[in-house]
């Protein structure tokens, strides 16, 4: 009967026993030690990482915990067969499936930065707008998924030994062709982009745009949706926002009123005094208005005319509209009691033997 040290040195398949027994053994060993990083080490570091208040770390164990068994016994094998002699086509096929390993867990793991990046932009609009349209960062976030994906495939297929500069050369000529076919809707989409960054106007905003105006809905990628005041959906292009004057009366904190009063020419001198400070006492009564001048500015064709200017320090339309009818009623309210007449158009036409004469001359 052959003894251990005979077994030990015995030879099949290029090698001895013993070196079987190492890669056995390197492999036993690693699977050990991956083993105990899994679970002992990450799990330790994830305990730790509830306590801490950024979640950054939370993150980072996350991506780390999501490697799976299968790329472990792929990386045991692959260092117990190092102990081993095997053919050149294993050796090289197991360089490939570590090297596709690698750069499938990497690729996951940016994926998985991503979202958590483009979470935090979602989480930080929906916080500044409660009904804030996150469609551009969903695509943001698919973009450079897929940005990551071609990177990888380009990089494998290289250290596959495959030339990779005439596959650039011809994805760039088609991106050339595509983006000629795709130009109107690749201005629409770098639109949206700079309106998301700019952030000329909001979901919610009341925008004016050339002869059209009404409410913001939503920003979309190619287009955004504006509700008017007669009720009916205004589609507009990215690209024609972008390239337009757009007035956005969200972002008005204070409206300025020009207010013309006219009264009648037979108003007395001293009422006519006690006209301005009496507006002005009228405009500060008023809680949203804050009064800034008003003055008998100049003797109209049918009226003695007051500009009375004040603000309103609200930007919705409603309540400054009625700001404006409270300051309107309390002024018709106050000529009444003072009894001063609101002037209005009037001509004084003489007919027949009520024409004025016209003086004759004396001949020198």
């Amino acid at each position: 009967m052959a003894t251990l040290e005979e077994m030990l040195v015995y030879s099949f398949g290029g090698n001895i026993a013993r070196d079987y027994v190492f890669a056995l053994g390197a492999f036993i060993i690693s699977v050990l030690v991956l083993r105990i990083f899994k679970f002992a080490i990450i799990g330790r570091l994830k305990a730790l990482s509830k306590i801490t208040k950024t979640d950054l770390d939370d993150l980072a164990i996350e991506i780390i915990g999501k490697i799976g068994w299968p790329f472990y016994f792929l990386v045991s094998f692959y260092i117990g067969i190092k102990f081993i002699f095997v053919p050149d086509i294993l050796t090289m096929l197991l360089d490939y499936a570590i090297l596709i390993g690698i750069i499938y867990y990497a690729v996951k793991s940016v994926e998985r930065v991503l979202d958590y990046a483009t979470g935090k932009m979602a989480q930080k609009q929906l916080k500044d707008e409660k009904e804030a349209d996150t469609s551009l960062i969903e695509l943001l976030n698919k973009m450079g998924k897929g940005l990551v994906w071609a990177i990888a495939l380009l990089l494998l297929l290289s250290n596959l030994g495959y030339d990779i500069t005439t596959i650039i050369a011809g994805l760039g000529i088609g991106g050339i062709a595509i983006a000629f076919a795709l130009q109107n809707v690749l201005t629409d989409i770098f639109a949206s982009f700079t309106i998301y960054f700019d952030k000329p106007f909001r979901k919610g905003d009341y925008i004016v745009i050339g002869d059209d105006s009404g409410t913001v809905q939503k920003i979309g990628i190619k287009s955004t949706r504006i509700k008017t005041l007669q009720g009916e959906e205004l589609v507009v292009s990215n690209r024609e926002l972008t390239e337009t004057r757009v007035r956005n009366f969200k972002k008005m904190k204070d409206r300025r009123i020009v207010l013309s009063v006219g009264v009648t020419y037979q108003t007395p001198v001293d009422k006519l005094k006690k006209i301005p400070s009496m507006v002005m006492g009228i405009i500060k009564k008023v809680k949203l208005a804050d009064p800034s001048r008003v003055h008998f500015k100049e003797f109209g064709d049918s009226a003695l005319i007051y500009e009375v200017v004040y603000f309103t320090r609200t930007n919705d339309y409603a309540r400054y509209m009625d700001a404006r009818q409270e300051i309107n009623l309390e002024i018709a309210t106050a000529f009444e009691k003072q009894g001063i007449d609101m002037a209005y158009p009037t001509q004084t036409i003489f007919m027949g033997k009520d024409a004025p004469k016209a003086k004759k001359r004396k001949k020198r």
